[in-house]
Parts: C-alpha cells; structure tokens; sequence
C-alpha cells in the first residue's frame, strides 16, 4: 500500500526519458513525425488467456462507500473479478471475528459479510488477506470455516498477510508484526502453519504467500542471519505449501513521461519471478500461479496517465499469465493537487473520488463516487479482454503508441491502441498475421484525455485508424470468414534436452492427423522454426545463452489453422566443453545496484594471452558503473573487457582470474548467462 497517501513500445521511450534525449522539450515536440505508425497484430503468437479473476480492485475497512449499491454497480459496469479484503496493510492489524484493527479506524457498514454480499452482487471473487503480522494461524482457519463452511462463499483466494518485508527486518517498518523473528524465514514458517491449518477446514482454497517484486525494494538484499533474499527463503520453505505468490507493484516515476515508460519492465519482471519459483519451490513448482495485487501509478492518479498506466499494466501482466491484477484502490482521498495532462489530478490514488477536500477547503474533489480516469480505463479493458479470451502478440514502430490484442472463441479479434503523446495525434496503420479482419468498419471505443466516459463508434477500418492525443481505444472486429472445424490448440509445450544451440520440444496430441508449425517470436512478428506430424521437435542453430518463447499451432488436412498453443519460453545454456568456462555472481546487492564478481577460467590446453571477455545485458537498464582488474568498457548493452597488466595470460589448463565490478540496474537485474572469451563462447563454471 502507497506510505502517504508500455511495454514493448514504453522501453524505446525508456532509453529516451534515461539519456535525457526529450531535454526540456513536450514529449510530442520530440515525436513531429506525421509519417503512420505501424502496428502489427500476431494471431500467431499466442501468450496468457484471460482469467475470470483478472480485473481486480481492492476495497478496504476504511471505506464508508464499500458495498454500497452505487459503487457495487460501478464495479460490476466496469467487470471487476476479484474484490481484494480486508485493505492492504489493515490486513495485518485486523481481526475479522470482532471487526477491528486496532491503531486503524473501521468504517461502520464494512464487515465481511457486506464485502461479500458486494462481491456476489458483481460475481467477482473475494482475495482475502488472512491476518500473519497481529494474528494467528487459527484465527485465518475459523475465518475460513466461517466464510466457506458456516456461510457457503466459496471463498477460493487467501493470501498469507500483506507486505510482510515492510516489518522493519530491512529497515523500514510500515506493517505490523508482533512476532519476535521477522525475518523472511519466520514468516515462511507461518505461511506453512497458516496454509496447512486453513486447508484442513476447507482443502480447495488456494493459499498465496508476499513475495518481493524484482526490482522493487527489498528485492536482491539479504538481511543479517538469513539464508538468501526474501524471495529465496520464502520460496524454499513455503513452495511446497503454498498455490499462488503475491506480489506489488509502485514503480513510480519523475514525471508523466518517465511513468509511462516502466510498463517496458513488465516481462522481465515476470520472468525473473518465474525463474525464482523454479529454482527455489520445489517439485512441480509449475503450478504456483502470480497475482498482482497492488499497482497505480507515479504521477496521474486521477488523470490520463493513471488510465494509460493502467491498461499497459494490466495487458502486460494478464500477458504474462497473472491470475489477477488489482488497482490500488476503490476510495482513498485527496492528496497533493496538481495539474497533469492539463486536467486536475487530485493526488487520489482511488478511482472513485472521495468527494472530500484538501486542508484548506481550496480544493475540493468532485462528488462521491465520481469516476476518475483509472476507472474509465479499467472498464474499457472490460471490452478489451473477457475471460476465456487468448492475449496474443501485438507491437508497433513508435515508442508513443502502444498495442495489445487479444482474439476470442467467437472468432472476434480486439485490438487496445495507447497513444502516450499528450500533444499530439497518431495515425496508424494496422497489419494483422494469421487472422484476417472483416471490411466493414470496426467497433470503435475510445476515452480522451479529460472526457466523462467511453465513447463508442463504427469508424475507420480495421487496417487503419487515428488516434487522439493521451487515449486509449479498442477496436473490436469479426473476422473474414467464420472459422469453422479448425482444429483444437495444442498444449504449451514442454522442453528436454536443452543445450547452448538447440531445444527439444514436446507436447500431447491435439488430435489425428494434423501437422503442427512451431514459432519462435521475434518482437510482434513470428518465425517459423519448422513443422512436423509428431508431437516432438527439436529446434537447431539457436543462440547460446539467449531466451526464447515458442508457439505451436495445428494445421489439418484443409489447410485450416488452430489458435496458438500457450507460450513457453526458456533459455539455452552455454556448451558442455568448452576452452574457457565464466562464473558470475551476484556477491552484494542493494536495491539498485550490486557487485559482481566473474571468474575466468582457461580449461584448454594452449595459453590465452591478451584475452578480451565479452557479455551483453539482458536489459538496457543495466549497467556497469566501474570494474576492477580489468578495463570495462559499455556500447549499448554489450560490456567489453580487457586485461589488466598483471593478468594478460591465463596458463593453458586452468589457468584463472577473478574480475569484478559494480552495476546498476532500474528494473529487474538478471544476469547474463552467456560469455565469449576472444570469440569463443564458455562453459558455465
């Protein structure tokens, strides 16, 4: 919870905002470009489908508007999923039985029983935070007899407190916790006693645990007497335990611009959550999902930044196969006034406007319940992407515009266009691969910058539209010819025998007599790696330490295609034997920046004089600052490093150096996996 209270496109926008290229300049001073932005839509490379729980928003005890009849039939207009309960870090202080959070105030009318009889009134689905800091593990498990036993909610959802990092373990200290061991290993072994205790009352729940969002604070910091990071602990403790991890995401931002940029960590972010699941939870560890259950904005609360944030949020993390993601909240009051987007923006991180006023009566907001930009954007996303619907690959050639698409099972395809530019419009130029539109004109629905609502529209074509400055628009569109008799998706496919240049995929049959096509995907655009009529695959000639995700599709007899099986993305290694092998390692951490150290060893039999190592970031917000050693040098993301005068020779068999330095990163820090030593690729050591 806040104290005090674009993707693909957004990461050119990034690297802009990061050199200071836009200077003082409006940001569509620097974009005066009136050639067509093109978007491309992948049919072909097919990611996450949407989940009923997807479109979430957290309520809270606090409130005096929660389960109210006016905001209860905002929140189902808007096609909210999952309610959020009891209220971000209330969750540790309150105490469901009796209805209080002492040190908290509690607005009467907010007991569970009136949040769940909001959450029926909707059909969304209760998350509910069970109480770690100030409770216990029997209090969670009469909450769970209570809500599912003696009243029958079906209550699936229960995370295991709230940002249980924030009790002072690493410094700061904003969630309660009584326990006398707040270390992430305390609290893994009170996720496990919660989660066996709950599930013994009702053995369906899903039972989630607080992880730390990579990049965001406390993530890579290993407090005194502990094991490894929170995540690291947590995961290896309660993986075995728990169903679903939790996570929150604030990624802030100096300005309305830089804000718009973070959405570019999205898939990365959830990458390294998903390697950190599979390296420390245990057996079968593929079955811990991800919610998102925190999010908003670094500048624009209420205004078009906020709506633009939050469509690219959404779209990515839903992308990216989140269960849930849960806008930071219905109601939270006016905090610091200022003008963004030349609308006024109120400082409310709520999407509802608490109607109230700033100190000195100066500023008041609109009255209660009136809808904020936000809200707008999230009921427009209910049009976007429905439940069931697949999320597909969708991208363009200007970092001011954004797209995501997503195709549903009655063969309709919606596409969500973000223009960033506050200033000025963009046209655009639509190219769809594997699906093929209709000619009459699409379903247009759009919110401008400062309007009341969504307008909607037939209007453009579906190869072609303009898009008003700071909007968000979606186009929904029938497809050419009915897809009749296409064969069903295959499974996401599952990998074996992965080497530094090839794959080995395989998946169960989707039915007989098909050929399958498999995909890697470059961007927006699909490459197509090869076909064949068995259910396995082995893809040649890939790079060494490089990620991939792949796609498989069934083609029948008749030439007729199937959706895009799910994604799967993996990582090839670096060769079994090699003349050299490089270890590198992550010895300090901070936050925001580490120490690395690398290990070079010469396992040939030849000395190697005058070496130069070689290695290229996974990201272009990691850097070197300074090395030792060594001479470092940085060109883009590649990092180039050359002898120092005592260690130009590695003796031949083993011979060895150590190198270091120290990186900065402002988004998720993974590390290279793949090293060339004059040219020649090494072994991991």
């Amino acid at each position: 919870m806040p104290q005090g209270s674009v993707r693909r496109a957004a990461g050119a926008l990034a690297l802009l905002v990061a050199a200071g290229a836009l200077g003082s300049m409006p940001l569509s001073s620097a974009y005066a470009d009136p050639a067509p932005v093109n978007v491309t839509v992948n049919a072909r490379a097919g990611l996450a489908t949407v989940a009923d729980t997807a479109l979430g928003v957290n309520d809270a005890i606090w409130d005096s508007e929660l389960g109210t009849t006016a905001v209860s039939d905002l929140l189902g207009a808007a096609g909210v999923g999952m309610l959020r309960y009891p209220g971000g870090s209330y969750a540790d202080i309150y105490h469901w039985q009796t209805h209080t959070a002492p040190g908290g105030y509690v607005a009467p009318g907010t007991d569970f029983d009136t949040f769940m009889a909001s959450a029926q009134r909707i059909g969304a689905q209760p998350m509910i935070i069970a109480n770690y800091g100030t409770g216990t593990a029997q209090e969670a498990a009469d909450w769970v007899r209570y809500a599912n036993v003696t009243k029958s909610y079906k209550a699936k959802y229960w995370t295991i407190g709230n940002e249980n990092y924030g009790n002072g373990h690493y410094g700061a200290a904003w969630e309660a916790d009584d326990h006398a061991d707040k270390s992430p290993k305390a609290y893994a072994e009170g996720v496990v006693a919660f989660a066996q205790a709950m599930k013994a009352v009702d053995p369906t729940i899903k039972v989630g645990a607080v992880l730390t969002t990579p990049a965001n604070w406390p993530d890579g910091l290993v407090g005194g007497g502990d094991a490894g990071t929170w995540n690291q602990v947590v995961l290896s403790i309660a993986g075995p335990s728990i169903d679903f991890v939790d996570l929150h995401w604030y990624p802030g931002g100096s300005s309305e611009a830089d804000s718009l940029t973070k959405a570019a960590q999205i898939d990365d972010i959830m990458f390294a959550t998903r390697e950190q699941i599979a390296k420390y939870a245990g057996a079968n560890s593929g079955r811990i999902g991800v919610s998102l259950t925190e999010t908003n904005v670094g500048v624009g609360q209420n205004t078009q930044p906020g709506a633009l944030f939050l469509a690219q949020t959404y779209s990515g993390m839903l992308e990216n196969g989140v269960f849930t993601v849960d806008w930071w909240d219905v109601h939270n009051g006016i905090g610091t006034v200022s003008t963004v987007g030349g609308q006024t923006d109120y400082g409310d991180f709520g999407m509802l406007s608490s109607g109230n006023c700033n100190a000195d009566n100066t500023v008041c907001q609109p009255a209660k319940n009136t809808p904020f930009a936000p809200y707008h954007a999230l009921k427009l996303m209910h049009s976007f992407a429905k439940p069931g619907d697949q999320l597909i690959r969708a991208g363009t050639d200007n970092a001011l515009v954004a797209a995501h698409a997503a195709r549903r099972s009655n063969g309709d395809l919606s596409v969500l266009l973000l223009n960033l530019d506050p200033a000025n419009a963009h046209a655009v130029k639509i190219a769809y691969d594997g699906y093929s539109p209709a000619t009459a004109a699409p379903t247009v629905e759009t919110f401008l910058n400062g309007a009341a609502g969504i307008t909607s529209a037939q209007t453009g074509t579906a190869a072609a539209q303009t898009l008003a400055p700071y909007s968000l628009t979606v186009l929904t569109l029938h497809p050419a010819t009915p897809s009749v008799g296409a064969p069903s998706a295959p499974v996401r496919p599952s990998t074996s025998a992965i080497t530094d240049r090839s794959v080995t995929l395989t998946w169960p049959s989707s039915q007989p007599g098909v050929k399958y096509e498999i995909y890697k995907q470059y961007g927006a655009r699909s490459e197509q790696l090869g076909e064949t009529t068995s259910t396995t695959f082995t893809a040649t000639n890939l790079t060494p330490g490089t990620r991939y995700t792949v796609n498989v599709l069934a083609r029948d007899g008749a030439g007729r295609v199937s959706w895009s099986s799910p994604p799967l993305t993996f990582v090839t290694g670096t060769p079994a034997t090699s003349t050299c092998s490089v270890r590198i390692t992550d010895a300090n951490d901070w936050g925001n920046g580490f120490v690395g150290n690398v290990d070079i060893t010469n396992t040939g039999a030849s000395p190697i004089n005058n070496w130069t190592l070689t290695f290229t970031w996974p990201t272009t917000w990691q850097s070197v600052s300074s090395g030792w050693n060594g001479t470092w040098t940085q060109t883009g993301t590649t990092v180039r490093v050359t002898p120092a005068d005592f260690n130009t020779t590695l003796p031949a068999s083993g011979g060895t150096t150590s190198i270091g330095f120290v990186g900065s990163y402002s988004g998720p820090n993974i590390l290279p996996s793949a090293f060339t030593l004059n040219g020649v690729v090494c072994s991991a050591a």
